[in-house]
């Protein structure tokens, strides 16, 4: 499930295979850019903006991506077959002389000037993995509505920008309450712990091909996707609801024990339960 850490990883990506070299194809499958042809423009770099990619070319250009729940940015070397999905999943192809970068499953694909990207990410609060982040900004931006669920808030890309349904269940468990506890009855001493626990997460795991936040051997996610297994920490069966206004997906996993606050309202829908299957680690 991309959040922060996983963009941050594909930028990377697509950053070392690309930057500095120029175009020898492109193809966009979507209807609006069939027709764009940016062979030989120069690839200048690819940058994340909390679970924005930014691809910019020589010209003022910007190619702009969202993974979404299921996108994602794969890169093969000449000859190299494509594995990450059938073609017709395909919405992006850029090639070089080396390197040819897919993009599966994009649900955002835009281009637009590089001087108009601010109408793409300006709204977004501080980037947890980016040089713009700023703590008390972003606890600020969370407690701005104090009778806002925590975890509403924690996902809330105007807030902070890089959390996803995986780290505000992870989160929320480290600091020991629900995600449905308004931001607002956060002790004093929680909410300082938050914006640098919440980095220290990120931060530790955009390195890592499978995310960790347990520091176990065998475990790798508190609670995130292991309802109804026991809880780590006192055994009780991890729980798990929907959060939000059902508009989306959003899994939101608990433990009854030891987190503290309100518990999602009765009859609550808990379709997640056989959508992520048991798991060994």
């Amino acid at each position: 499930m991309p959040e922060g850490d996983t963009v941050w990883q594909a930028a990377r990506r697509l950053h070392e295979a690309l930057a500095g070299k120029a175009l020898t194809r492109s193809d966009f499958r979507v209807p609006k850019y069939a027709t764009v042809d940016l062979a030989g423009r120069g690839v200048l770099n690819t940058i994340p903006r909390g679970k924005h990619i930014l691809t910019r070319f020589e010209g003022g250009l910007t190619l702009h991506t969202h993974l979404r729940m299921e996108g994602a940015w794969k890169v093969y070397g000449t000859g190299e077959r494509w594995r990450g999905g059938p073609a017709y999943q395909i919405r992006a192809v850029l090639d070089t002389a080396d390197r040819t970068a897919v993009g599966y499953r994009l649900q955002v694909l835009e281009l637009l000037r590089t001087a108009e990207e601010e109408r793409i990410v300006g709204h977004l609060g501080p980037d947890l993995l980016g040089p713009d982040w700023d703590p008390e900004r972003a606890l600020a931006n969370v407690l701005s509505d104090p009778s806002r669920e925590l975890g509403e808030a924690l996902l809330d890309q105007r807030n902070l920008a890089g959390i996803g349904n995986v780290y505000k269940s992870e989160l929320c468990f480290l600091l020991g309450v629900t995600p449905w506890l308004p931001a607002g009855a956060l002790p004093a001493d929680l909410a300082r712990q938050l914006p640098a626990l919440a980095k220290r997460l990120l931060e530790t795991n955009r390195d890592r091909p499978v995310r960790q936040t347990t520091g176990l051997h065998r475990y790798d996610l508190f609670v995130y996707g292991r309802a109804p297994r026991p809880c780590l920490r006192c055994h009780t069966p991890v729980r798990v609801a929907d959060q939000g206004d059902g508009s989306q997906e959003r899994p939101t996993y608990w433990c009854p024990t030891c987190q503290t606050g309100p518990a999602p309202a009765p009859g609550t829908p808990q379709r997640w339960r056989d959508k992520y299957p048991r798991r060994t680690r």
